[in-house]
């Protein structure tokens, strides 16, 4: 090859060599622009992930923030329960920061100086300390027992937990729907105290724990409520009705108590307001059972039920002293298929109160004393119409109450009493063992009236023990007596105390007399009265 030749192949594999170089430089530059974008759009979508993850599940950094020693956890207020999980947002949790792997919900343990956050996400049982409930009896623990509710009420099946070894200061509170899942659980192990300064109640009101407008609540445990209710008893001793079969009894000096004993006073701030609250009310509720707790010193009434269906009350008790005025043991009213059984109360009225409205009441196995005994009524007040029907009180032992089973109503009103069975009952010296009052008036005076609550179909039987005033007082109207009464089985003996004592006593009391009583009950007339009203409009349920 000649010199000339071999230089003009190395110039042409030269100049190759550099347009080869300049596609690869150029392809390479492409790429890297390209892998700069796929890479910076990664990041930015990454970064969006991690910013929506941060702000949807809020409730879930936050509880991590508790455990991390560089922060200090927000304490909970019931607006941040407005972000928390129904049980359809558990389907899809959302992913936890930084990409750590997810862990199985738990309470975070908190510090000494910070208060417990909530639970997270997914949880169905809310504890009120880790919503900042401090249990020391002197914190007021109201706006945690809020919070936890708020949670809980979005979550069917849920649970409240106030556990035990812990004393919450609460003040007046309502658990209340309508728009709460069904089916919670209030697990009450701890005790829950009532305010006794004024400030706490303003002028006054109808209830100090209130449940409302629920589908299935459950009240369980064992713990306590106590109403704190001497303040209330000392500071209204005489502004409240009196019963009024105190009449019927009369001490052997002839010197009637005008009013009992007030209890004395262990706390007090300032005067209390003349209303009076129930400690514990359930209204306008479907399928409520409270079992296993205690509630003792209420203000008034200690647990009331109004306009509920599907009630259950069992294993459970009332106490409070037996001249605490008003503080029924549980009341009725406006309810309806009702079972109550296997409890133990003690209060300074009626044991078990059922007044308008209710039917297809059970009630057994209950220990009743002190008290007013069980009764139905006062019913007619102020001229109003009462109905009741299918009450049933059976199995129930009494021991030093002031009346044993009662039916009592107000003159002027209108409606009817009927299908009633008192059965199995045990008396100990019981003042007043078997009434009927149809002049109930638990004030100074009441106007003679002529309309009255038409009661019929009222059977006694098996009622026996001791009595101290008076084994039987039947006072029915005069214008509309009672009918249909059966007694059988009643066994009655006397143990004098301290009282006057008296023969029965009957007034326009029609029925029937299937077995021979002790005492003697010549009084009630059998059959029916001659010239007996038909029921009118007026009288009809």
């Amino acid at each position: 090859m000649s010199e000339f030749s071999f230089r003009s192949l190395t110039f042409m594999l030269l100049i190759a060599f550099l347009v080869w170089s300049s596609n690869f430089e150029g392809c390479m530059a492409r790429r890297g622009r390209h892998w700069r974008q796929s890479r910076a759009a990664s990041a930015s979508s990454l970064s969006k992930k991690k910013g929506k993850s941060s702000h949807g599940g809020g409730s879930s950094s936050h509880h991590n923030s508790g455990g991390s020693s560089g922060s200090k956890p927000k304490s909970p207020s019931p607006s941040h329960n407005k972000k928390a999980p129904s049980p359809s947002h558990n389907k899809k949790a959302p992913s936890p920061p930084h990409n750590k792997a997810p862990s199985p919900p738990q309470l975070p343990k908190p510090r000494d100086d910070t208060p417990p956050s909530t639970p997270q996400e997914g949880s169905s049982s809310f504890n009120v300390l880790n919503f900042g409930a401090k249990g020391d009896g002197s914190t007021d623990d109201t706006k945690a027992f809020q919070a936890a509710w708020a949670a809980a009420c979005k979550v069917e099946a849920s649970q409240i937990i106030v556990p035990a070894a812990y004393k919450f200061l609460v003040g007046p509170i309502s658990f209340s729907g309508p728009y709460c899942q069904p089916n919670i659980l209030f697990q009450l192990d701890g005790t829950i105290i009532a305010p006794t300064d004024s400030k706490s109640w303003g002028k006054g009101l109808l209830q100090w724990l209130e449940f409302t407008k629920l589908r299935g609540i459950t009240v369980q445990g064992k713990g306590l409520i106590d109403g704190r209710g001497s303040s209330w008893w000392q500071d209204n001793p005489y502004g409240d009705p009196i019963d009024d079969d105190f009449k019927l009894i009369v001490p052997l000096n002839s010197t009637a108590q005008q009013h009992p004993p007030m209890p004395i006073r262990s706390e007090l701030s300032g005067k209390m307001p003349s209303i009076k609250p129930t400690a514990l009310r359930f209204y306008g509720s479907f399928n409520v059972t409270v079992t296993g707790i205690t509630i003792q010193n209420s203000p008034q009434c200690h647990l009331k039920f109004d306009n509920c269906a599907g009630v259950l009350v069992h294993d459970m008790s009332v106490s409070s002293p037996g001249d605490s005025p008003n503080t029924d043991g549980i009341h009725l009213q406006n309810s309806k298929q009702v079972l109550i059984h296997s409890t133990n109360l003690a209060c300074g009225d009626d044991c078990i109160s059922i007044q308008t409205g209710c039917s297809d009441v059970y009630v057994h196995n209950v220990n009743c004393g002190p008290g007013h005994g069980i009764s139905i009524g006062g019913l007619g007040r102020d001229n109003t119409k009462a109905c009741v029907s299918n009450i049933t009180v059976r199995d129930i032992i009494m021991h030093n109450t002031m009346n044993g089973v009662r039916v009592k109503t107000w003159q002027g009103g209108s409606g009817s009493v009927q299908g009633v069975l008192f059965s199995n009952i045990q008396v100990s010296e019981v003042q007043l063992p078997i009434v009927i009052d149809q002049f109930y008036c638990d004030k100074r005076q009441c106007k003679n009236q002529t309309s009255a609550v038409a009661l019929s179909g009222i059977t006694y039987e098996r009622i026996r023990g001791t009595y101290t005033v008076k084994p039987v007082h039947f006072a029915c109207s005069d214008s509309l007596p009672c009918v249909d009464v059966t007694l059988n089985g009643i066994q009655l003996k006397p143990v004098q105390e301290q009282y006057h004592m008296y023969e029965p006593f009957c007034w326009q009391t029609f029925g029937e007399l299937r077995t021979p009583t002790v005492p003697p009950i010549a009084c009630l007339q059998i059959g029916k009265p001659s010239s007996n009203r038909v029921n009118s409009d007026h009288d009809v349920c």
